[in-house]
C-alpha cells in the first residue's frame, strides 16, 4: 500500500500555498545546495543527495511530479500540491507519496526531503508513519 507524508501550510508558516512550479524550485535549491557541499567536502556527494531526476508525465500536468531514481537504490517518489476545507477555510498542503514499490532508499530520502521543506517554509510535517513535526512558531 502506498505511504504519504503531508507537509500542511498553517498560521505562520512562510507561504500560504506552493504551486507546482515553486515546489519544483525548492528542490532544485536542495539540490544545488548539496553540490555545493560536495565542493567543500571534495567528494561527489550530490548524485547521492539528491539521486533523482525530476519527470512530468501529461496525466499530472499542474496536479503532481514525480522524483525518479537514477540507481537501483531507488525508484519513485510522487510529489503533488493541493488544498482541503478546515474550519471555512483552505488549507494548503505538499503531499509526498511513496509508491507500493519504493525501496527503504525512496522512504529515508522522501523523509529528508519533507524535513527540509518543513523547516524552510516553516509547515506542520505529518510523516509516513503517523507522526506529526511541527517547524512552524507556535504560542
Amino acid at each position: 500500500m502506498a505511504q504519504s507524508a503531508y507537509i500542511k501550510f498553517v498560521t505562520g508558516s512562510v507561504v500560504p500555498a506552493l504551486s507546482l512550479e515553486e515546489l519544483k524550485e525548492k528542490l532544485l535549491h536542495y539540490r544545488d545546495q548539496l553540490s555545493l557541499t560536495a565542493q567543500q567536502l571534495g567528494w561527489e556527494y550530490d548524485d547521492a543527495g539528491f539521486p533523482y531526476t525530476i519527470e512530468t508525465k501529461p496525466e499530472g500536468e499542474g496536479k503532481w511530479f514525480y522524483l525518479k531514481g537514477k540507481n537501483p537504490l531507488y525508484k519513485y517518489i510522487v510529489v503533488g500540491v493541493g488544498s482541503e476545507r478546515s474550519q471555512e477555510e483552505d488549507r494548503h498542503y505538499v503531499q509526498v507519496v511513496l509508491p507500493e514499490d519504493a525501496t527503504h532508499g525512496d522512504k529515508s530520502k522522501g523523509n529528508e526531503f519533507c524535513k527540509y521543506l518543513g523547516k524552510q517554509l516553516k509547515a506542520e510535517l505529518h510523516l509516513f508513519n503517523g507522526r506529526i513535526m511541527y517547524f512552524n512558531p507556535r504560542k
